[in-house]
């Protein structure tokens, strides 16, 4: 594989140089306007088009020339897959009570499996970090663990933020009239993608020790986890299988997303170059292929209510198959995806979903949510609160996307302040913030 940049979604040093490497997105301020997330960009234009255009032009003179645009679009197109792949394939029930559970269409419909094979993109996700973090870990002014603190202190601060305020809007939620069953709905909605940030601490912890085995052995270095993984699946899902403990899977969780990660590093170090992309791209569709079709592996690359198996909690074997083609095939549209992107209209949105990158990830459930627990009132809404298990709910729901998207962009206007330096945050203010988020995810996970 050796031929001898959800997040961190930043490839920024550390706190003191966040705001620099912000700008370095081509997210930059000028005199006219901002291009940040959900903010006002520009004086007011004749058009909205016009608008759109100028912004364009703005951020495209303020990209640096040496901006590695494909790295960046394949940060976007990863962390866009989410909110979309939550809100297609999660629906809801409404009880007697009108309370709000969770339902998913892939109960219903088995064959809309191979749409999950598109959505999880977690693979490209770590693939781009491991890439991004080597190259920021290498220009980190200071020591590693001062770099490692900044990049905690970027992912720990959004989820602080997103888990403080939903604990202190629960209860208002519930004295306004909303059944305890739509909040613990609603909770765990919240806390379902932010798992990915604790992983992902791990994983970057581990950054110093990849670059090493990357050094050392090139792509092949992500090949042991593989094995892991393997040797955990063999023992869960073979001859042994009744007499392995179920706490055994927890063992995949490290390898098993920390192997993509391993391939960014590998890929960032100059350790994979074409011939390896395609062994990956070939045979990751090799192994995808084989467990599904020979060892009956689940289709479905998330997990489906009522299923015996899941790939994704923690991921299996199949999952790193996937992981190893998209991270193949990322590495030869690499250059391809770069000239694409040196179009303005193509490149800005990009930076926009990049500046917004923990902002999506940890408030695009509670989009969806602003829109279901008031619909949850007025009883079944087609797409909304109906139950997924019709065809006719798949293109109701397809319909809600856009208000959804658009009722993020709403609440990522105010949310994205979170990202920043808590700068002015006194320690008592942290501390209470630390507490309403502990609070929350007990509730979340069942504990309170």
């Amino acid at each position: 594989m050796s031929t001898p940049t959800p997040l961190a979604p930043r490839t920024d040093r550390d706190d003191r140089t966040d705001r620099d490497d912000r700008t370095d997105r081509g997210g930059r301020r000028d005199r006219d306007g901002r291009t940040d997330c959900g903010e006002r960009t520009g004086r007011s234009p004749r058009s909205p088009l016009a608008a759109l255009r100028r912004t364009a032009e703005r951020i495209e003179r303020s990209t640096p020339a040496h901006r590695d645009r494909a790295i960046d679009g394949l940060r976007a197109l990863a962390l866009l897959a989410v909110p979309i792949g939550h809100w297609m394939l999660g629906g809801f029930t409404l009880d007697p009570e009108g309370g709000l559970h969770n339902a998913s269409p892939l109960s219903a419909f088995g064959a809309l499996a191979p749409a999950s094979w598109m959505l999880q993109m977690l693979g490209i996700f770590f693939l781009v970090g491991g890439y991004a973090s080597v190259l920021s870990y290498h220009r980190r002014p200071a020591g590693t663990g001062a770099w490692l603190r900044g990049r905690i202190a970027r992912l720990g601060r959004p989820v602080l933020g997103v888990t403080a305020v939903w604990a202190l809007t629960a209860p208002v939620l519930y004295a306004a009239g909303v059944p305890e069953a739509t909040l613990r709905t609603g909770a765990t909605l919240v806390i379902q993608p932010l798992w990915f940030v604790g992983v992902y601490v791990v994983v970057t912890a581990l950054t110093p020790y990849c670059v090493r085995a990357a050094r050392r052995l090139g792509g092949w270095s992500a090949a042991p986890l593989m094995a892991s993984v393997a040797v955990v699946d063999f023992l869960r899902y073979g001859p042994y299988a009744q007499d392995v403990p179920s706490w055994l899977a927890v063992l995949n969780v490290l390898p098993g997303w920390l192997f993509a990660y391993q391939l960014g590093v590998a890929w960032g170090e100059g350790r994979i170059g074409r011939r390896g992309a395609r062994l990956l791209l070939a045979g990751g569709a090799v192994l995808f292929a084989a467990l599904l079709l020979v060892f009956d592996y689940p289709a479905s690359m998330v997990g489906v209510p009522g299923a015996d198996r899941t790939n994704s909690h923690p991921p299996s074997l199949l999952v790193l198959a996937l992981a190893a083609a998209q991270s193949g095939a990322a590495v030869l549209l690499r250059d391809r995806l770069a000239r694409l992107l040196a179009r303005p209209a193509l490149w800005a949105p990009v930076v926009v979903v990049n500046l917004c990158a923990m902002t999506i990830l940890c408030w695009h459930q509670s989009a969806m949510l602003a829109a279901a627990v008031p619909g949850s009132f007025l009883g079944e809404v087609a797409g909304l609160t109906t139950a997924p298990d019709t065809p006719a709910w798949l293109g109701q729901r397809a319909a809600w996307l856009p208000v959804f998207a658009v009722l993020l962009t709403v609440v990522a206007r105010y949310a994205r302040r979170f990202e920043e330096p808590w700068t002015k945050a006194t320690a008592v203010r942290r501390t209470a913030a630390g507490v309403l988020a502990a609070g929350f995810a007990a509730f979340a996970l069942g504990l309170a």
